[in-house]
């Protein structure tokens, strides 16, 4: 006897039930897999150079204060202002909400509990000292080891802020994602063991991929992999405004390209006082009171490297300015 439709339904049904509850199960029970990575043998120092060394970075063109600093002194801070980075700032994703933890050296609010190399673990491979992923928010993979030990260093030397930090609250998409998605990622390559400042290419790609990470604010990317699909520096990639719910800006292309490049009729001098002049729109989402800190030799070696860049098209008009923001 053939079976009847309202069987064929039934069973359907049940069939999807089933697959529905072997997934929520797969994900209750994945969700917090571990991960192994090594433990870079690095150590904080308290030699008065490095800590500031570590100090410039962080309130500077790794940024780490754009994320961590206090949320009540971050939007009228001067640039490169030291405030204390007890985290606590919220952002509401389509994965769920996320919340910047306090980096200051408490030993129970902050980092103080980790030992260095668990915390050289977390910024070069994004593995927890518990071993669980790290959400990939940091991308300090191919940081140099000095410039690493330079930043926990800093960390190291800050005033211990006790200040409770609500955990991450990841909704359904958010748990699958760290169940069967999200794996870390470390370094692309051996990290050099120094990289000496200086106003180069070199130096300047090194700025840009590995510290200030301007390559993924400024290409485009899918954001279901986190993988880029379109020719590096070349612009486009949308990004929320900090104040403005609703508006979107469109990263520049900083490619030399004849048409679509914003940089590419600009003199280093310009560049640079460029760096120096902080955010041309209020809501801007580039971290531009960290990026204004920038030393002349390093906004040199910028401008150098970008310069060197194959061209190629892409990104908001660069002769109407406002193409760069998309208000509702």
């Amino acid at each position: 006897m053939r079976p009847t439709f309202r069987k064929i339904l039934r069973n359907t049904a049940l069939s999807v039930a089933a697959l529905g509850g072997l997934l929520v199960a797969g994900v209750l029970v994945r969700q917090h897999r571990t991960f192994d990575a090594p433990y870079p043998d690095l150590h904080a120092s308290q030699d008065a150079t490095i800590i500031e060394r570590g100090r410039y970075l962080a309130y500077g063109l790794a940024h780490c204060v754009d994320c961590h600093g206090d949320p009540k002194q971050k939007a009228v801070r001067a640039p490169g202002a030291a405030i204390p980075l007890i985290g606590g700032e919220a952002w509401h994703l389509p994965v769920g909400t996320v919340r910047a933890k306090n980096i200051t050296p408490d030993p129970d609010t902050g980092i103080g509990r980790y030992t260095d190399p668990e915390l050289a673990r977390i910024l070069r491979h994004a593995v927890h000292a518990d071993g669980r992923l790290v959400l990939p928010f940091m991308p300090f993979a191919n940081l140099a080891d000095d410039d690493l030990v330079a930043l926990i260093s800093f960390l190291r030397s800050q005033a211990p802020v006790r200040n409770v930090v609500p955990a991450d609250e990841l909704n359904f998409l958010g748990k699958a994602l760290l169940a069967f998605v999200l794996e870390p990622k470390g370094p692309t390559r051996t990290p050099p063991v120094h990289m000496p400042p200086a106003p180069t290419a070199e130096y300047g790609a090194y700025l840009a991929n590995s510290v200030g990470n301007c390559v993924t604010c400024h290409t485009r990317m899918d954001m279901r992999t986190g993988q880029l699909i379109a020719p590096p520096f070349s612009g486009g990639a949308e990004h929320a405004s900090t104040k403005q719910p609703g508006t979107k800006f469109l990263s520049p292309n900083l490619t030399p390209d004849p048409t679509s490049g914003w940089i590419n009729n600009w003199s280093e001098e310009t560049f640079v006082a460029r760096m120096h002049a902080g955010p041309a729109y209020p809501d801007s989402p580039m971290p531009w009171r960290a990026f204004s800190a920038v030393s002349d030799d390093d906004a040199r070696a910028l401008y150098r490297y970008l310069r060197s860049l194959p061209a190629a098209s892409g990104g908001p008009n660069p002769k109407d300015l406002r193409t760069v923001a998309k208000y509702p």
